[in-house]
């Protein structure tokens, strides 16, 4: 088992906060990492998609009474939402009584009900963490090519082949389309969102141009915000948000869009190999947001991640704004071994002022570019992230 970077944050929420939502797309390995935390401490275990475990809450206020001094492990609630308003009373209870902590841990397939229900009823009483899928900090330098091909998703990260791999993540995504989110509500045409889940991968890091999509697809733009809101609050696609901070550029205002995982970004367009995504168009936007997704896993609860990019084309591809630091760090994205440094960076610093400037290669080496500028590497810089 690889180990997670979430498990000391998880523990510490539970300690802290008498429910916690685990949150993140099917096969991150949630219920791995529930219950190797349960493990710990007297718990039990209910997996809400199983129709046994439904049964034993059908008087859900009674069952979880009984066990009021176990952790109670909830996976995947969504399935069965009336759940949170139980959850407040029995919270309040146990409160009550002295046992304010640690009373829940529930898993889900991020969705906008599941935020929404838990946002009302637990308001207070719960904590949010999300598990995204393995990033080049807790995989390591070994396994980085690995990654970048493969993915994060454990299962196929860790698939015998890569022709394994790919057979699992295509499975995965039809899974997905076909099952998964029609279970959580939207009634969208799987055959229609796998469309613009493609064509996002062929668009990986480019600035989202909604009307072009929505030509694509044959319907109106603000259909495609929501089959775009769908995937972000499924945690499948990333939007990340322009730099607003208050400088003398005209700054671009539309986002930048990044199918999250770069194994669905490879299977959503049949690149079956290493060499195969070498020579595909795709390969610097893919390895942009495996390193984007990497850092901002890496970083401090709390950060803010956003890009730079001007009307007249200076552009910093990532700016991490770290909590209690005044400037933000800048972080330009190369995939070759031996980084340049473009002049729109330069001028891009210039408006920003960061309090780093550091270029992510595809090297294992950390040396000195220009003045203030360094070249570090992708596993190394995430490694320093994850220390503060």
């Amino acid at each position: 088992m690889i180990p997670r970077r979430l498990f000391p944050a998880l523990t510490t929420a539970l300690a802290e906060s008498p429910a916690v939502a685990l949150l993140g797309p099917r096969q991150t390995g949630k219920t791995t990492l529930a219950l190797e935390v349960a493990g710990s401490r007297p718990s039990i275990y209910l997996d809400l998609e199983s129709e046994a475990d439904r049964a034993k809450l059908a008087e859900h206020e009674l069952y979880l009474a009984q066990h009021a001094d176990k952790l109670v492990v909830l996976d995947e609630i969504q399935r069965v939402p009336q759940l949170f308003q139980s959850l407040r009373g029995l919270i309040d209870a146990g409160r009550r009584r002295g046992q304010g902590k640690g009373r829940f841990l529930v898993l889900g397939s991020a969705s906008i009900d599941l935020l929404k229900q838990s946002g009302e009823s637990l308001a207070g009483r719960i904590r949010y963490l999300e598990l995204a899928p393995l990033d080049a900090g807790e995989v390591g330098r070994g396994r980085l090519d690995a990654l970048w091909l493969r993915g994060g998703f454990p299962e196929s990260l860790l698939a015998g082949s890569d022709e394994a791999s790919l057979r699992w993540r295509v499975d995965f995504i039809r899974t997905y389309l076909e099952r998964d989110i029609p279970q959580l509500g939207p009634r969208i045409p799987a055959e229609t969102l796998r469309r613009l889940w493609t064509m996002l991968s062929h668009q990986q890091g480019c600035l989202l141009n909604a009307a072009v999509l929505a030509r694509a697809l044959a319907v109106d733009g603000k259909t495609v915000a929501g089959y775009l809101d769908l995937l972000v609050d499924l945690l499948l696609v990333r939007r990340l948000a322009p730099w607003h901070g208050n400088v003398r550029k005209r700054l671009v205002k539309s986002p930048k869009v990044y199918v999250r995982d770069s194994g669905l970004v490879h299977a959503l367009l049949g690149i079956e190999g290493r060499e195969a995504l070498l020579s595909h168009p795709v390969s610097g936007g893919s390895w942009e947001g495996l390193a984007i997704e990497s850092l901002i896993a890496a970083a401090p609860s709390g950060s803010e991640a956003h890009f730079f990019r001007t009307a007249a084309g200076a552009e910093i591809d990532l700016l991490l704004r770290l909590p209690g630091q005044r400037g933000p760090w800048a972080i330009e994205i190369k995939r070759g071994l031996a980084p340049k440094i473009e002049r729109g960076f330069h001028i891009g610093c210039e408006a920003v002022r960061p309090r780093r400037r550091h270029v992510v290669y595809g090297g294992v080496e950390r040396f000195p570019l220009a003045d203030g500028v360094e070249a570090v590497s992708l596993s190394g810089l995430c490694e320093e992230l994850a220390a503060i």
